[in-house]
């Protein structure tokens, strides 16, 4: 337990800037819906969210010994409650990782948290989830089988090798262990925090973002929430509210980058979560309308990006009974408009907010990310006449 407390106290020392963060909407950028009370997927009732946040060294880079810039969030949809949820994935271009996911499709079930991280670190993340759920009996035994555990955790990655020593296995179980332990409900820290510590969003710093959206259906308001881990598109195509600012921001690009890449590539992996009762099929659904929320900020899910997601729902606790028939309830298929509106517009404004979050990073050979000029975007914003 003493070591878990000195990694906690590490995290919140590692972290670039620990509490809550001005948000898109701070900016005065033209967001469409209505956010919940902390604007993030924590709004829905049960989700708790932790980060590890791995920053040391500076300089050329020495596989093995950093720089880091690395770490793994974590996603409770539950709390840390075993009561599997209803869920449903779907890949806009799969050059990415996510696993568990087969039997997401073929059980309807997300068992257990969801873990990010970076692409080299999902192995270590995955097996210290099991080894996490085992310790804390984080499963339902089988009926017949008592003795028997299994897991197959969902644990998905974007790319941070641009600033971090992907290759130097940084990210160790009691990184994991911490991040599970740390998730709690309430303001989600947002930019270079957890697993989002070393992305690269349009090529300005990226990282974690969140946002939610309050619906009516039927006169019953439901909360949609979304969580995303951002490393993906061009500067040329970075758009907001409609205002072309990649193209206009032609400075702040990347320091020592040797490529001076224009091609879309990295990865952004999306959780969307609700109350709002729906089944499996529904839940795919929702994910698939992911991508309209990432288009409207530019991406276009270009050859080298992992660009996946999955859409969980918190109604219907004890659907997952190993022994008792249930029964559940759904929102019919005519009602979920209203549904898709909301998870195209809390991805874009969670892609946003991790943008405003995140702050300029100095990574390996010191490569230098800057952040997203917020004073530049609010005059941009005036100039094409979104804002007064």
């Amino acid at each position: 337990m003493n070591r878990l407390l000195s990694i906690i106290s590490l995290l919140l020392i590692c972290s670039p800037s620990f509490g809550q963060k001005q948000k898109a909407r701070d900016l005065g950028i033209p967001l469409d819906g209505k956010p919940g009370k902390l604007n993030a997927i924590t709004d829905v009732k049960g989700i708790e969210v932790g980060h590890t946040t791995l920053i040391s060294g500076e300089g050329e880079l020495v596989v093995g010994e950093g720089p880091v810039r690395t770490g793994v969030t974590a996603i409770f949809p539950r709390g840390k409650n075993y009561d599997p949820v209803f869920a449903g994935w779907y890949s806009l271009n799969g050059n990415g990782e996510m696993t568990g996911t087969t039997w997401v499709e073929e059980s309807g079930f997300l068992e257990g948290p969801i873990a990010i991280t970076n692409t080299h670190s999902v192995g270590v993340v995955r097996d210290a989830v099991i080894e996490w759920e085992f310790n804390n009996d984080h499963f339902d035994p089988l009926p017949e089988e008592p003795d028997v555990f299994w897991a197959l955790p969902v644990v998905a990655e974007t790319y941070d090798g641009d600033l971090n020593d992907i290759n130097g296995f940084h990210v160790k179980k009691e990184h994991v262990f911490a991040a599970l332990e740390n998730a709690q409900a309430g303001p989600v820290e947002e930019g270079n925090v957890g697993g989002g510590t070393g992305m690269i969003c349009h090529q300005f710093k990226g990282g974690i973002g969140t946002s939610s959206r309050e619906v009516v259906i039927n006169a019953t308001t439901y909360t949609l929430g979304v969580l995303v881990q951002a490393n993906y598109g061009t500067r040329e195509s970075l758009t907001i509210a409609g205002v072309p600012v990649g193209k206009e921001i032609s400075d702040r690009q990347i320091l020592s980058d040797p490529l001076k890449r224009q091609e879309e590539r990295g990865s952004i992996i999306v959780i969307v979560a609700t109350d709002a009762p729906l089944l499996p099929h529904q839940l795919k659904r929702l994910a698939r309308r992911v991508p309209i929320g990432i288009s409207r900020v530019g991406g276009y899910g270009g050859n080298g990006s992992g660009d996946i997601f999955i859409a969980f729902s918190t109604a219907n606790s004890g659907a997952a009974d190993r022994k008792n028939a249930q029964q559940v309830n759904m929102i019919p298929n005519d009602q979920m408009s209203a549904l898709f509106l909301a998870t195209a517009q809390a991805t874009e404004e969670s892609i946003l907010n991790a943008l405003v979050a995140a702050e300029t990073m100095v990574g390996k050979n010191n490569t230098t990310v800057y952040e997203l000029p917020e004073n530049e975007v609010v005059e941009l914003l005036k100039k094409y006449g979104r804002i007064k």
